[in-house]
């Protein structure tokens, strides 16, 4: 246990923001894999747009590390991409 009354603020603080921190994280990845486990080409992109939604404000609140949200967004733009392509190609 902490002795300084800073050191136990400190704990009181850390244990509010972990939380915070908890629900951010968990918002984000479960957009994720909603996108990831989308079907429908029009389905999943409303969904990869809105786990990149989640992965952009988990990064503006310093949850996630910032590259670390473009490089899934980058992965989630790329299967955007490959899913959208065959339909681009008929006729």
């Amino acid at each position: 246990m902490a002795n300084l009354q800073s050191a136990r603020k400190r704990i009181r603080s850390n244990a509010r923001k972990r939380v915070r921190n908890q629900k951010i994280r968990s918002r984000a990845r479960s957009a994720v894999r909603i996108a990831k486990a989308a079907d429908k080409p029009e389905g999943k992109e409303t969904a990869i747009r809105a786990a990149i939604r989640e992965l952009d404000r988990a990064a503006s609140k310093g949850v996630l590390h910032k590259n670390n949200a473009a490089r899934r967004k980058s992965r989630l733009m790329r299967e955007l991409r490959s899913v959208k392509k065959p339909a681009n190609k008929k006729g």
